[in-house]
């Protein structure tokens, strides 16, 4: 724009050449793992790329790239790098980049790097930022190889259990 060089037309390709296309994975791109929708999971789902959960988990999720569909059901704690939820979870959230869509219900509180927030989404709970909400949590729990909710009774309900989050909770009567 504001070089002193004469600006190059741009090169064209022709039907001979090869062509490498380098794109970002999306949230419509095919996840590397799927939770079907007519199955129930039950204990800790650990996955290194992307997974989509269209089902139910009753247990806590840790992935790079998690998209929760519109008729999925987490009960648990959920830790990721990138969170997309059109669904239900229940417990509490630690990513880096998190996205309430317009029909999600979340109950629990949110440690985040980045958050947005589609307009009709359901929110109910604590929200903060981290600088690095992964490696926080994880400092946590490997300074004294405990969860920092292993303190609380156990006759607390799951959805008021911290688990790494500082954030005060909000008790809410329904």
């Amino acid at each position: 724009m504001f070089s002193s060089r004469p600006k190059e037309p741009p090169r064209v390709l022709t039907p001979e050449e090869p062509v490498t296309l380098v794109s970002q994975p999306s949230c419509d791109a095919p996840p590397s793992s799927v939770i079907a929708a007519d199955l129930i999971v039950s204990g800790t789902l650990t996955c290194k790329g992307q997974i989509r959960i269209d089902g139910r988990v009753e247990g806590d999720v840790r992935g790079t790239n998690l998209v929760v569909g519109e008729n999925a059901s987490i009960h648990g704690d959920v830790d990721a790098e990138d969170l997309t939820i059109r669904g239900r979870i229940n417990g509490n959230i630690r990513a880096r980049r998190v996205f309430l869509c317009s029909s999600c219900h979340v109950e629990g509180d949110i440690l985040h790097e980045a958050f947005g927030v589609e307009a009709g989404a359901f929110f109910e709970g604590n929200c903060r930022h981290s600088a690095n909400p992964t490696e926080e949590v994880a400092a946590a729990r490997s300074s004294n190889g405990r969860q920092p909710s292993d303190d609380l009774p156990a006759s607390l309900p799951s959805s008021m259990r911290m688990n790494g989050a500082s954030a005060p909770l909000t008790a809410v009567k329904t």
